[in-house]
């Protein structure tokens, strides 16, 4: 259980804010939904930009975003996840209105709580040592995109709780069961472990998408980019290991 301390952590926070999103989104005018749905695309955008600029090598990061893109795009991940999306929509929506946007609000929230550097190095310390100061940190600015994309979105927001705790749970009792550590990784923002900086880097351009997407720019299949997050450090393995 102390391997995913944090991780519980994490899904209570966004459990707590996507309920208070739920109960003050249905009385904010709907200028105030836009402001705060701005407001985090945005947010969101910068975040992509500063984890993406983490990379060491833009060949690197470009290389996993179109092998990964099309690797998705073959095993039509972004597809998948919608009918995930609307299956559960189909078991658990009433008809209302809001369960129209189910899907959106799952896959939307998913893919901003399940990537990032503080995803995957918290998950890791979590795992490793039981620490989980950088979880905490995550799950406090989730639970206000909870909040934010529960006000908008609706209550597919809730569900995204399940892919958090299956993800970071996953990662977290890996690490403790098969990892001694991450050299040379002490934060997110102090890393040079290249195959951290380069899937944290790969992470923030497909978080980038999500902010194009919530400011209504560029309608692009997100879901499909996510194995780039496989890709980037196995693009570092075999520039290291290249006998060339």
């Amino acid at each position: 259980m102390m391997a995913i301390s944090g991780t519980l952590l994490n899904v209570l926070t966004v459990l707590l804010g996507a309920t208070a999103g739920l109960l003050v989104g249905s009385r904010l005018a709907g200028r105030f939904q836009n402001i705060i749905m701005g407001g985090l695309g945005l947010a969101t955008i910068l975040i992509g930009m500063q984890n993406a600029l983490m990379t060491k090598n833009a060949l690197i990061l470009l290389g996993s975003i179109l092998v990964g893109g099309l690797l998705g795009e073959i095993l039509r991940l972004d597809h998948h996840l919608d009918n995930l999306g609307d299956y559960l929509q189909k078991r658990l929506a009433k008809g209302d209105k809001e369960s129209s946007t189910f899907s959106e609000a799952f896959v939307t929230s998913s893919i901003v709580f399940c990537v990032g550097p503080l995803t995957i190095l918290g998950s890791i310390q979590n795992g490793i040592s039981g620490d989980i100061t950088l979880l905490a940190i995550k799950s406090l600015l989730d639970c206000f995109a909870a909040f934010a994309f529960a006000a908008t979105l609706g209550w597919g927001v809730l569900m995204s709780a399940v892919t958090v705790l299956v993800y970071q749970g996953i990662i977290s009792l890996a690490a403790s069961t098969i990892m001694g550590g991450v050299p040379d990784c002490p934060s997110p923002s102090d890393c040079r472990n290249p195959y951290i900086i380069e899937m944290t880097a790969a992470g923030g351009l497909i978080i980038l998408g999500v902010g194009l997407k919530l400011l209504n720019i560029k309608e692009l299949k997100l879901a499909n980019y996510l194995p780039a997050l496989a890709i980037a450090p196995l693009i570092v393995w075999v520039i290291e290991n290249w006998p060339f």
